[in-house]
């Protein structure tokens, strides 16, 4: 099977792609490359250094011919949607839109989106569950939840299948240490190089931790399994920022303090999600448990700054 990875070159999008390849399938990566690593790409993909908004992504569907996508590319700062909330909806939503219209006018089978849980739910239920009203506080969240309600609508007009996967907090090896990084990456990248560590807010704030490579299988079941809707990719697990660094600090046999800065504007106190409903239907459950998978991530980042 022939499938496209938008965002290929990234975090999440390189891993699926190498997994993707690891099973015999042909892959095809689209990357602007703005905040992916063109060494992330496997050398089995062919790729096209585009930005999804470009006109050209019409000669890529048709030259291509993908059975199937995995769209993963976005704008993935939740300060700049607040903050350039039209750059990030033409990112997030106009681009998204014009992907979603190349699906149908060259027969894609399926779309496999990465949505967001945490950044759609806000806090009036922990955890999370798909059956909760969203009520985003981020204009990210907002793009993400338009994505998912456009990809409805193209599937009930046009048959268009797809499966949103709502991410809890994905950590792990390749994670961007920078801009838009999540606090795993950013804690390990500063205790390896001797710098302080800068906690926004008090720390007591909890995050659902979801290892790559399970989010990398959830991406897998998706795309086999007959079905289509909105799923929670997370490990139903709270857990505070201040055992994060508590952890990765521990494992790093680095004892200095973190410091304090007040809280982002827009962030939540508590994220987590209930994944029942990928267990019945994606057949998928987390396998790496946070212990486990900070070490890898760990031992990721030290071998690349050492």
């Amino acid at each position: 099977m022939k499938i496209l990875v938008t965002g290929g070159a990234g975090f999440i999008g390189s891993n699926i792609s190498d997994r993707l390849i690891e099973d015999g399938h042909q892959v095809v990566i689209i990357d602007n490359l703005s905040t992916g690593v063109r060494d992330y790409i496997p050398d089995d993909a062919h790729f096209y250094e585009l930005d999804i908004r470009d006109e050209k992504i019409a000669d890529v569907f048709q030259t291509e011919k993908p059975d199937m996508i995995c769209h993963l590319a976005a704008q993935l700062d939740v300060r700049v949607s607040i903050s350039n909330p039209l750059f990030d909806a033409d990112v997030n939503i106009q681009g998204s839109l014009r992907l979603i219209d190349l699906c149908v006018k060259h027969d894609v089978k399926k779309v496999i989106f990465a949505s967001t849980g945490g950044a759609i739910y806000g806090e009036d239920c922990i955890p999370a569950d798909e059956s909760m009203m969203p009520r985003p506080i981020s204009g990210y969240g907002v793009a993400k939840l338009s994505v998912e309600q456009y990809l409805y609508c193209f599937s009930k007009i046009h048959g268009l299948d797809y499966v949103a996967l709502r991410y809890a907090n994905v950590y792990g090896p390749r994670q961007n240490a920078h801009g838009e990084a999540g606090v795993v990456a950013i804690f390990i990248a500063r205790l390896l190089s001797g710098r302080p560590v800068t906690i926004n807010g008090d720390g007591h704030q909890t995050r659902d931790f979801v290892f790559v490579k399970d989010v990398v299988s959830a991406n897998l079941q998706a795309l086999k399994v007959d079905k289509v809707g909105s799923y929670n990719i997370g490990t139903g697990a709270e857990t505070s920022i201040n055992e994060i660094y508590n952890k990765i600090a521990d494992i790093s046999g680095i004892k200095e303090l973190p410091q304090y800065a007040p809280g982002k504007l827009g962030e939540q106190s508590r994220s987590v999600l209930d994944h029942s409903k990928a267990g019945r239907d994606l057949h998928w459950q987390p396998q790496i448990q946070l212990d486990q998978g900070l070490q890898e991530t760990y031992a990721f980042f030290k071998q690349q700054i050492y």
